[in-house]
């Protein structure tokens, strides 16, 4: 016996280890481009459907493909709506296994793992490298799948255990019992592969594999609901629309199994052919239940709505002194999709930490011209959430770099770790403005007319520097040249303010003490001017990376 389990947890190592191969490889092929990918892939159900097939056929784990759609969802990058057919899809893709199992594929799988190691030892292309990786995988996956078999073969000789697999004719315990065994190996594909591996050594017949089968479709779940702990309502939903699937699928064909003879129909279509009925079954389960939920998409995510309702506003949440991050999850670095969702959940974070550094710029110029204590602190408390934000975004940046497959990735994170210390110092020279506008108010200093009106210049231009800044543009070039024309306004304007400062001096039109105020705002004007450029410049790498 000890035999045997060591031989059953040797394969199903090499099964998920196979596995990960795939995923990561698509990941790296992928990387942030998934996004894309996924936004003109899923503009119909039709098409939804095919995308989550695909790309669950290709890395053979419909848990990792709706792990990646609840991170979407939870990012923001996909409706509940547009993930209902991915996950559809990923239901049918993720019966390939378990057709593969039934053609044999497993005599051949050395030589497909031989192929795809040799490519990456020998191959100098990266991509290349991501491919073939895909390949090794399914070798391994399925040398792994023929060790569980052989493991398993003394086991039909073993009449208590064959006993234990007639207990399974019972439509409850069957479904139990594949539920509970899918969920601790996370992997409704391996799990099913051992179903066919039994029914082929004779130990389980279909009578009873079908029940355990049903169980297996909702036992995989499991990992997308451990997914979404931690993620927002919609995500969270994501797992609801999965499980009401599996579970409207199981109720539908174990009612078929009991009172028609559906089984004997599998089982006439392929009759000494074990594996291929389950595997058949498999087929049949996941693509009826689909055609038949196909017209009720929009129902099923209705319903996750109204299991999962909304959470009343905290109110609190708006508070500055509330820090948190909107946009960035700790998901796990090695699932498929990560890439997408983290960057696009850092450019996220990152436009959200701009706009409030763009909001204290325009504040600060405000209460220079007319101190105003209320406004002022709550640029103080802005700021703050700005350098928290920079700290974290920071951190998060750091973490996920290290994971990054793609080349152009790297750049665009890279890039984002450069801005967010520019956004940070752009707050920073807006928070030295109010400073400067608190001395003034403590001290009873006032600005002239003709003060006032270059300081709403400075606000002007700041203001429409800041929204040519993330302007979506066709054409790079000319955008990089408007903003930086942008900059050179500002250095120019940053010398005739300084003369009309001189001027006013000479003339005795403003406070002596407060033109020294006034000339270290014009100096943080010049440096945040400094400083948006420095971000279109990054801005400019990522485009011209092509991310």
């Amino acid at each position: 016996m000890t035999t045997i389990v060591i031989g059953l947890l040797g394969g199903l190592a090499l099964f998920l280890y196979g596995m990960q191969m795939m995923s990561a490889g698509l990941e790296a092929a992928a990387g942030s481009k998934m996004k894309e990918i996924l936004e003109k892939l899923t503009s119909n159900r039709i098409k939804g459907v095919l995308v989550g097939a695909v790309i669950t056929a290709v890395i053979q784990s419909s848990s990792a493909t709706t792990v990646m759609v609840v991170g979407f969802v939870n990012s923001g990058m996909m409706t509940l709506r547009q993930a209902v057919w991915i996950i559809m899809g990923a239901n049918i893709g993720t019966t390939i296994t378990g057709q593969l199992i039934a053609l044999d594929v497993g005599a051949i799988a050395p030589l497909i793992a031989f192929a795809g190691v040799a490519v990456i030892t020998f191959s100098k292309k990266e991509k290349v490298h991501h491919i073939a990786s895909i390949f090794a995988g399914l070798g391994i996956l399925f040398i792994g799948m023929d060790m569980m078999g052989s493991a398993m073969d003394p086991l039909r000789d073993n009449e208590k255990f064959v006993r234990i697999m007639t207990e399974f004719e019972n439509p409850v315990l069957g479904i139990i019992a594949g539920m509970v065994f899918t969920a601790i190996i996370q992997s409704s594909s391996a799990s099913v592969g051992i179903l066919q591996t039994l029914a082929g050594s004779g130990i389980i017949g279909l009578d009873s594999a079908c029940f355990v089968l049903f169980g297996q479709n909702i036992g995989t779940c499991i990992t997308a609901f451990l997914a979404s702990l931690g993620t927002n309502q919609n995500a969270k939903r994501t797992t609801v629309v999965h499980i009401t699937f599996n579970v409207i699928g199981t109720v539908i064909f174990t009612t078929l199994c009991i009172v028609t003879p559906l089984v004997d129909l599998i089982e006439g279509f392929t009759p000494n052919n074990a594996p291929a009925q389950i595997a058949n079954l498999h087929t049949l389960f996941n693509v009826v239940t689909s055609l038949l939920l196909l017209p009720f998409g929009q129902y099923l995510a209705g319903f996750a709505e109204l299991v999962l309702k909304d959470k009343p506003q905290d109110g609190a949440m708006d508070d500055e002194e509330l820090h948190y991050i909107k946009h960035i999850s700790n998901i796990n670095e090695e699932k498929l999709g990560v890439s997408a969702i983290s960057m696009e959940g850092t450019r996220l974070e990152l436009l959200r930490m701009f706009d409030m550094a763009k909001v204290n710029v325009t504040n600060a110029f405000d209460v220079f011209v007319d101190f105003n204590k209320e406004k002022a602190d709550q640029l103080d408390k802005k700021e703050e959430y700005v350098d928290y934000l920079n700290k974290e975004i920071s951190k998060h940046i750091s973490r996920v770099i290290t994971h990054e497959r793609n080349e152009k990735g790297s750049v665009t994170y890279s890039a984002y770790f450069t801005m967010t210390s520019d956004i940070e110092r752009v707050s920073d020279h807006a928070a030295n403005i109010a400073g400067y506008a608190r001395t003034m108010d403590a001290k009873g200093m006032k600005i002239s007319e003709y003060a006032k009106e270059d300081v709403a210049r400075m606000k002007e231009i700041c203001e429409k520097f800041a929204d040519v800044i993330f302007e979506e543009t066709g054409d790079v070039v000319d955008w990089h040249k408007r903003v930086a024309n942008f900059e050179q306004k500002i250095d120019d304007m940053t010398v005739e303010f300084r003369d009309n400062m001189y001027t006013r001096m000479q003339q005795g039109i403003c406070d002596g003490e407060s033109h020294i105020l006034f000339s270290e705002m014009v100096t943080d004007f010049e440096r945040i001017g400094d400083h948006y450029l420095n971000i279109s410049d990054e801005i400019m790498r990522i485009k011209l990376a092509g991310v």
